[in-house]
């Protein structure tokens, strides 16, 4: 299943998009609970609620997508340098002076607030006057459906509900000016995430293609095979001491091809459009302004 968060007659819906993307069926929910998006879907799903049947199709050309989840419970998890070809491109800049990833014994997880989640082609803001490098990040996200505290690596895909695409975009002097990277990495907007959730009956994540172009310049091409540390094992680490929760999300990490690995670098401007595709799931296209 597609599952999709949508605006259509002045209201938020949630509905299952055809397997030819040409229209998007309705899911009978209630308006407070339609308000979570597809959170309320997978909430439900989880606690043992059967799946409702979708209503009278609609074409999609005749609604707005918006982020699946549009506003998450807390903060998504979030990975770092988490493909070796990223880790190497990397390697000299901010990271001089610390260890390669895959000589770590665990992934570098940070998180980004929830107010950084947008939809496809909603624009992104540049931060004028806070940052000037701004850069892009493409991720496959995977969509926890059911929660547990202590997962171990062995039993984490039975808790993935599905997976959907984001872009981790980040302010890298920001990042670069904290310890920490939590500030560079939440500004307002910097999460588009979308188009839609695609069920982890339909897709396995841990062996799919990804790809992002900045103006139709092709800048990232990888397969989440290459992933340093995988999905079972990201699931493991952050539930590790942590209850996960139906509805978080955690972003994978993105491959090489960043602005900031390029020599010069070549950051975002006002203008520019970013697509991501991934292969299985869709588009997820935003402008930055």
């Amino acid at each position: 299943m597609r599952i999709a968060s949508f605006q259509w007659k002045g209201r938020r819906h949630v509905g299952l998009v055809s397997a030819d993307g040409g229209h998007i069926s309705p899911i009978p929910l209630g308006a407070g609970e339609a308000q979570a998006g597809a959170l309320a879907l997978i909430e439900s799903l989880a606690a043992g609620q059967p799946m409702p049947a979708g209503g009278e199709p609609v074409p999609l050309a005749d609604v707005r997508l918006e982020a699946p989840i549009p506003r998450p419970r807390r903060n998504i998890f979030c990975v770092g340098r988490n493909y070796h070809a990223h880790a190497r491109e990397l390697s000299g800049s901010i990271f001089k002076d610390q260890p390669p990833p895959a000589d770590m014994p665990w992934p570098i997880v940070f998180t980004k607030v929830p107010e950084t989640v947008i939809g496809t082609g909603d624009e992104v803001h540049l931060p004028t006057g806070i940052s000037e490098q701004i850069d892009y990040e493409a991720e496959l996200a995977v969509v926890i459906g059911r929660g547990g505290k202590n997962i171990a690596r062995a039993e984490a895909m039975q808790h993935v509900f599905g997976y959907t695409i984001v872009n981790d975009v980040t302010a890298r002097d920001v990042q670069t000016r904290h310890a920490q990277w939590h500030l560079g990495k939440s500004f307002d907007t910097f999460c588009p995430m979308g188009p839609w959730i695609v069920t982890a009956d339909e897709l396995d994540g841990r062996n799919t293609r990804l790809r992002l172009w900045v103006n139709e310049e092709l800048r990232q091409d990888a397969r989440t095979s290459e992933l340093i540390f995988d999905i079972p094992t990201l699931i493991e680490t952050c539930s590790r001491g942590i209850t996960l929760h139906p509805g978080d999300v955690i972003a994978t990490g993105t491959p090489a091809g960043v602005a900031m690995g390029m020599k010069p670098p070549r950051y975002l401007k006002s203008g520019d459009l970013v697509r991501i595709e991934i292969d299985g799931i869709g588009t997820l296209s935003n402008r930055f302004v």
